[in-house]
């Protein structure tokens, strides 16, 4: 990671926003520009088909403050912003949607509330500009069923406008869908997580790249986040429950056995399943407490990050 040596750093997922990114980009220049901060833009192009990244070029060679990492595919809005933010040098990182949905406007009260020293300040779209059926309503079900699993108390979790401390975002793994999980992966870290309302417009160009297949997705991550609360810093307390449990099934097995040789109500048949089965679990519980050793020895050393990038326009300011 580069040293931290502008203010903020604003980090936009597009993909094929060819009417919206130029005004994006307008409108949140002129907000950075009036809190005179040192800052920089970075937009993530997510295997745009059109010509997004021709434009979001073009705007680069005019403006050193604006920074454009290319896909060679679409990898989803999570890649997109773990390399966004991957790349951020402020001290304060904002995340935000480039369909104009989002309100850069927003972003000063964001950073004051996040000043008064909290890690992460989210955004909540109260008055929510999107469809009923399949926008808000699965919305508000996903986001009830991520309150009760994760614990962290947010009313929209699906907000991309959120601001943080760049030592918290620099700590997380994002894959899949778990942007949207961001808060309660922070959590994780013991990081203070504060909400306030902001603006939400209606999309004025463009098609939305969200429909009903992703609440499925979003679940199976959510499984794999409650995973990651309960044991990423101990997985050897999940390997353990398993070692316990073959290893007393196999105790058992091996009781059964001595229990039949001294009664001697047995066969050799018999015995010799008893004996494959006590060896079995027995070995099996062993092999559990070695996984877990195993899976503590990754969570500590880390794991290396592939890259998933075509091009990256930078120029230092």
């Amino acid at each position: 990671m580069k040293d931290n040596i502008l203010h903020y750093s604003v980090v936009v997922p597009v993909m094929n926003e060819e009417e919206n990114v130029e005004l994006l980009y307008d409108r949140i220049t002129e907000v950075l520009r009036k809190m005179r901060k040192p800052y920089e833009i970075i937009m993530v192009d997510d295997g745009s088909t059109d010509q997004t990244f021709s434009i979001l070029k073009s705007l680069h060679e005019k403006d050193s403050n604006l920074k454009v990492v290319k896909f060679r595919r679409n990898f989803g809005q999570s890649a997109a912003m773990a390399a966004g933010f991957e790349r951020t040098r402020g001290r304060v990182v904002i995340s935000m949607d480039g369909d104009l949905q989002n309100d850069p406007k927003d972003i000063p009260a964001l950073v004051s509330k996040l000043e008064e020293g909290h890690d992460i300040v989210a955004g909540w779209r109260k008055n929510r500009m999107d469809k009923m059926l399949i926008r808000k309503v699965p919305s508000k079900l996903a986001n009830k069923i991520i309150r009760f699993f994760t614990g962290v108390k947010l009313h929209d979790t699906g907000c991309s406008l959120k601001v943080y401390r760049s030592e918290i975002i620099h700590k997380i793994r994002l894959y899949g869908e778990m942007h949207r999980f961001i808060p309660a992966l922070a959590r994780i870290e013991g990081a203070s997580i504060a909400e306030m309302v902001v603006d939400h417009h209606p999309r004025q160009f463009g098609e939305s790249k969200y429909n009903l297949t992703r609440t499925f997705r979003v679940i199976m991550d959510l499984t794999t986040l409650n995973f990651f609360i309960k044991y990423l810093n101990r997985p050897i307390h999940f390997f353990g429950m398993f070692s316990f449990l073959f290893n007393i099934s196999g105790v058992a097995a091996m009781l059964a056995c001595f229990y039949l040789v001294l009664t001697g109500a047995y066969d050799f048949a018999g015995i010799n399943v008893l004996v494959a089965l006590a060896f079995l679990l027995l070995t099996s519980g062993f092999l559990f407490v070695f996984y877990g050793l195993i899976a503590s020895l990754v969570v500590k050393t880390g794991e290396k990050k592939t890259g998933q990038l075509m091009e990256y326009f930078s120029r230092e300011s």
